[in-house]
């Protein structure tokens, strides 16, 4: 097999077949599409070992099974946990606003490190120091790529103030 370029015929060969054949398993065509993507991104990350077997399709197939039992089984656990009381579900998912659609959309354009500086201090709370190390990159870098998307999401979402300072 040569790597990429053969898993790109057998996606194209055998995807459909294989989300059928999920579907059929899970009764959910989201799951079984996540399942069949999630196999394949496996054996994108282990090409030695799709190389070994005799029938890539079959092997491909058994892994996404069992993605899909392990989602499962996870699903049932948090079920059992929620119908015991020890969580509860939030009452209500309050709607989206469109700032934070418009945000969302305006930060995938930024370059990822700066993204992922914004995302980690602003969203995950991590103070400069912790994003640092998260990325492997200096304080003073980090400084600048939140600054730039501070910039960046300014001039893009039309905040004037900001995109002066």
């Amino acid at each position: 097999m040569d790597g990429e370029t053969d898993l790109r015929a057998i996606y194209a060969a055998s995807a459909g077949r294989l989300v059928a054949v999920l579907y059929a398993l899970t009764g959910d065509f989201a799951e079984a599409e996540d399942a069949v993507h999630e196999a394949f991104a496996r054996a994108l990350s282990r090409p030695a070992q799709l190389r070994k077997v005799d029938s890539p399709e079959a092997w491909l197939r058994t892994v996404a099974m069992n993605v899909a039992r392990t989602r499962f089984r996870r699903r049932v656990l948090l079920d059992r946990i929620l119908h015991s009381g020890r969580l509860r579900r939030p009452e209500s998912t309050p709607p989206i606003s469109p700032d934070r659609i418009a945000l969302a959309e305006a930060m995938q354009d930024l370059p990822r490190p700066v993204r992922e500086c914004l995302v980690l201090h602003y969203i995950a709370d991590l103070t400069i120091a912790d994003v640092a190390a998260v990325q492997q990159c200096s304080v003073d870098a980090v400084k600048s790529r939140l600054m730039r998307g501070r910039r960046a999401l300014a001039a893009r979402l039309g905040d004037k103030e900001e995109s002066r300072a």
